[in-house]
């Protein structure tokens, strides 16, 4: 890969500006070369490989176990477990363009892979053979805050919401043309029980009397892995029956489960410094994150208000030594969900970008694809890490290795050597 292609190559992952500030040149000189109205100096070759792409994957498909497709894909929060057990992503489709540009900053996966937009826009032709086909659809239309807040606009929700309610079926055209050797769908715990188990009844019955294939799901909670209270639905379908169940899955214990203190800042200057969310020698997390006394009085008469009403809306306040509430795609306006305590004498806190990657299991090393921290950049990664179906379901739930080896035995009898072992991602250099 030359040049020139590198460059093209990186601007697929990061802006001009991010790719300036990493080779130490003007975002105008980025666009110079983009366009070819000026030549690159010899380092910059490498440099970009150093700086912005890891070396490994970049231009080989290299060989794997098994493959598979990646729908829905947010920014990779399932697709880790499947990398990890030795396969290959070859098909990756997701329409959020902040979530495509994270997404493409930590994964590599050569030049055959095909990385698509809008599903709905995709024939089912076209979608590469595969082992293995992951989806969350969107969970929005079966939420139980989805569901209330369209009843409240007067909007269709499930599957008469045109938009993403019907979005299960483009999953059904590709595994009937394709017929992968299994699939793994996540999605709420609401779509169990949405329109009185109906919506789920259709979502079993196309996919075993339509299509086929040998099903079996299971609620599972977040905090069995990470501390966060977070229930999703986990659908697995395999196109021969090799005799798979949930018996042998083995749950952490939720008493020795990870708390919140897992997760935060150490604040004692062990962090990167180039972390832009810390600031000092010590680390400690900048102000910004800090409650104002405007906020924290609104959130409290808010909730107060409706502790009046007998209703549960309100602010949720953990320590250390807690669980969270659900992470929710509307984290970024004003934390309220999670409020990390500062003591008595202080304002509670929001979670920090790099703590919701945490808290979402994912590693150190995943990487957002923003150089800042503004309004808009917050909410580019908090939307994205915990907005995503795929990121948020199946991402954190299935994340640990007692998974992986009560379901790699089951898949491996059907040719397979993956499961949902884990939903962190491990490319790439520090998210600030």
């Amino acid at each position: 890969m030359d040049t020139h292609a590198l460059i093209d190559y990186a601007l697929e992952r990061y802006s001009p500006r991010e790719i300036a500030m990493a080779l130490g040149v003007d975002a105008r000189t980025v666009r110079r070369w983009h366009t070819r109205e000026t030549d690159p100096p010899p380092y910059v070759s490498d440099a970009i490989r150093q700086r912005l792409l890891p070396l490994q994957g970049l231009e080989s498909d290299a060989p794997a176990d098994f493959t598979f497709i990646d729908l829905f894909a947010g920014i990779g929060g399932m697709r880790t477990a499947f990398d990890k057990q030795g396969g290959r992503c070859v098909f990756t489709s997701e329409w959020d363009a902040y979530a495509r540009k994270t997404y493409a900053a930590n994964f590599h996966d050569g030049p055959g892979h095909v990385f698509a937009g809008d599903i709905t826009a995709v024939h089912e032709k076209d979608v590469p053979d595969h082992d293995v086909l992951l989806a969350g659809f969107p969970c929005q239309p079966f939420s139980i805050a989805g569901v209330s807040k369209k009843n409240a606009l007067g909007r269709p929700h499930g599957f008469s919401d045109k938009t993403q309610g019907t979005l299960f079926f483009d999953v059904a055209r590709i595994i009937a043309e394709k017929r992968p050797k299994a699939f793994l769908l996540e999605n709420v715990k609401n779509l169990v029980s949405h329109d009185k188990g109906r919506t789920f009844s259709t979502i079993i019955d196309v996919l075993t009397n339509e299509l086929g294939y040998t099903v079996t799901s299971k609620v599972i909670n977040g905090k069995h892995f990470v501390p966060q209270h977070r229930e999703r639905i986990i659908i697995v379908g395999f196109r021969e029956d090799v005799g798979f169940d949930w018996d042998g899955l083995e749950l952490p214990d939720f008493e020795t489960a990870p708390k919140l203190a897992s997760i935060l800042h150490k604040q004692d200057g062990s962090e990167p410094a180039e972390w832009n969310c810390l600031e000092g020698k010590q680390g400690k997390v900048t102000p910004n994150y800090t409650l104002t006394d405007k906020l924290w009085a609104y959130l409290q008469n808010y909730a107060a208000k409706h502790r009046e009403k007998g209703n549960g809306f309100g602010f949720g306040l953990v320590t250390g030594k807690d669980t969270t509430r659900t992470l929710s795609a509307r984290y970024y306006k004003d934390g309220s969900e999670i409020l990390v305590s500062q003591g008595s004498k202080k304002n509670p806190r929001r979670l920090t970008p790099r703590e919701c990657a945490r808290l979402m299991g994912f590693e150190d090393t995943f990487r957002r694809n923003v150089s800042t921290l503004s309004q808009h950049s917050l909410r580019d990664f908090y939307v994205t890490t915990s907005g995503s179906p795929v990121s948020t379901g199946v991402g954190t739930m299935v994340s640990a290795p007692e998974v992986a080896s009560s379901c790699e035995a089951c898949m491996a009898r059907s040719g397979l050597m993956c499961t949902a072992a884990g939903g962190r991602a491990t490319v790439g250099a520090p998210l600030t």
